[in-house]
């Protein structure tokens, strides 16, 4: 169990584990989650880079896969017990999107939505089948008596709310009508969209574009979510963006992005 009482719980979008490897090491570090999800590893599975992450004190369990995708769960001082990988619902889908573990008392699900673009095409629907496959999935884990989170890279900016400037994006598959009412439908099964929950209706952001300095001027999208269910929601104490992570030099362009809750009972 961790040092505290409280569990950081944070998800973050490397955009390649390979060549940020630098600025994940020293955000963990520096910020010591003790849960984290990682998106976009764009490396196979033996490329990743275990003996890196484990010296500095994380256990992790990954799904690679070369060039594109790819999702890990990390923990700290422990090992996560992996329960599933790959999102059921479709055997023939082998895109490496989905990873799922019980770390610190939690059962996680490490997603990497569909960015679903362009659209209309096959990869919307590919983006708006795996939506389905993720709500009737997610159906199972809401209503269990344990904290459950579902965290990652959900390729959704739920409300112009979320985005800095919703006109320039409304061709984009993110922001899509039917995107936004399949996130909305999953909330609505007593999923608590976290982030949104504690800074209210504050303008804050988890992923800014490498165009015209976009990040130095914070003009962002909040795609990146942490979604509790009622237990584990009943424990928010704090979220916030790490946003310093994006500002450095040849940075993801996502920052990690966290909460802490009330650390459950040792199971």
């Amino acid at each position: 169990m961790p040092r505290s009482r409280t569990l950081r719980i944070a998800t973050f979008n490397v955009n390649g584990i390979t060549t940020r490897l630098p600025h994940l090491l020293a955000w963990l570090e520096k910020e010591q989650p003790d849960i984290v999800a990682l998106q976009e590893l764009k490396a196979t599975d033996a490329a990743f880079p275990r003996a890196a992450i484990e010296s500095v004190g994380y256990g992790a369990i990954w799904q690679g896969q070369a060039a594109w995708n790819g999702v890990a769960l990390l923990g700290r001082d422990t090992q996560p017990i992996e329960s599933r990988r790959g999102l059921p619902g479709d055997p023939s889908d082998t895109q490496s999107r989905y990873i799922e573990a019980a770390i610190h008392g939690v059962i996680v699900a490490g997603i990497y939505l569909p960015n679903g673009n362009p659209q209309p095409g096959p990869k919307f629907d590919y983006k708006l089948a795996w939506m389905q496959r993720l709500a009737r999935h997610a159906r199972t884990l809401v209503a269990l008596d344990h904290p459950v989170a579902i965290i990652g890279d959900f390729n959704v900016i739920p409300t112009d709310d979320d985005v800095y400037d919703a006109t320039s994006w409304k061709k984009d598959a993110l922001i899509q009508p039917a995107v936004r009412d399949a996130y909305a439908d999953l909330l609505a099964q007593g999923w608590t969209d976290a982030l949104r929950q504690i800074v209210g209706e504050e303008r804050i952001y988890t992923f800014w574009d490498y165009f015209r300095q976009h990040a130095e001027r914070d003009r962002g999208l909040r795609i990146d979510h942490l979604l509790l269910n009622p237990v584990l929601a009943s424990r928010l104490k704090a979220a916030g963006v790490d946003r310093w992570v994006r500002l450095q030099e040849k940075a993801s362009d996502h920052a990690p992005t966290w909460i802490t809750v009330k650390a459950p009972a040792r199971p």
